[in-house]
């Protein structure tokens, strides 16, 4: 295993979609076709697919993206359009998550984590 690479979120709107997590992560698309768009987030890939009409989305897989300013990151995802899913709370030691929901209802978690560092 070589760890994590790619987040997959599912929409309606491609191009709206699109458009939308260009704001929320201040980035650009770097791979844009009409059955996929993708981001590198500091060398993640955050994707985006086109969704087979109103698929049901759960909770049960949580992708956590490392911020700096939790709460901040929180509130201008919400100003953006996004809506609560889980409020900014501490988990342990100087740990803190949260989470929003898009417009397209998929989950996007973010996670304060001065401890995590990457392999070298």
């Amino acid at each position: 295993m070589l760890g994590l690479r790619t987040t997959i979120y599912k929409v309606s709107d491609l191009q709206k979609a699109k458009e939308w997590y260009s704001k929320a992560f201040e980035t650009k698309a770097y791979f844009d076709e009409v059955f996929y768009v993708g981001f590198s987030i500091q060398g993640y890939e955050l994707g985006l697919l086109p969704e087979e009409k109103s698929e049901k989305k759960s909770d049960n897989v949580l992708s956590y993206w490392g911020v700096e300013g939790i709460e901040e990151t929180h509130n201008r995802f919400i100003k953006l359009g996004a809506t609560e899913h889980e409020k900014p709370n501490n988990v342990g030691g100087e740990l803190m998550v949260a989470s929003v929901r898009d417009p397209w209802n998929n989950v996007i978690g973010f996670i304060y984590n001065p401890y995590f560092k990457l392999p070298e």
